[in-house]
């Protein structure tokens, strides 16, 4: 009778830390994400991302955010420029394989949330804040953002043709997520 209670006691506690867990908001990225930048004479996508998101709207202090892209899977729609971004000159893919985004707060603005964090890319490490809207509808949810770079402050300087590109791009974030 006792290793039957201890068992149910157990089960119980599995099951309210699990229910716990999924309140947290602890999302998993659907693999229909879509990562796209644009800039003057350049515009493409990024994929492979890949890592941990935690929100819930209701407790800010407790939502997180750690995810990383992998650099190599940059796409124009045009392969020589593929490579050219790959290279030393833009994004130096094999010195600086990959792009990584870590949340330090989160707040609320009229009609949007903003996360803060570092965004990591080409070994520079930037503060940088991020708007976005999120709907949850039945452990589904979608996470839809935009925010603007200057590649030159992450010492991507490009080649001597580097001005036809542009320096500032915004980038468009469309994350779909499940519990």
């Amino acid at each position: 009778m006792k290793r039957i209670s201890i068992a149910l006691a157990t089960l119980a506690t599995f099951i309210f830390l699990t229910g716990f867990a999924i309140s947290l908001g602890n999302w998993n990225i659907d693999p229909n994400y879509s990562i796209k930048f644009s800039g003057t004479k350049a515009e493409g996508t990024f994929s492979a991302l890949k890592g941990t998101i935690i929100f819930d709207p209701h407790n800010l202090p407790a939502s997180k955010i750690d995810v990383t892209v992998n650099a190599n899977t940059i796409k124009t729609g045009n392969d020589t420029k593929d490579e050219h971004a790959k290279g030393s000159s833009w994004f130096d893919v094999e010195k600086y394989p990959v792009i990584k985004f870590t949340s330090s707060s989160f707040s609320k603005s009229a009609d949007k949330y903003i996360v803060t964090g570092i965004l990591e890319l080409h070994g520079t490490k930037k503060k940088i804040q991020i708007p976005f809207s999120f709907t949850n509808s039945g452990g589904k949810g979608l996470f839809t953002g935009d925010f603007t770079i200057n590649r030159k402050d992450y010492g991507i300087n490009g080649n001597v043709f580097g001005f036809a590109v542009g320096t500032e791009f915004t980038v468009s974030l469309k994350v779909p997520v499940k519990q």
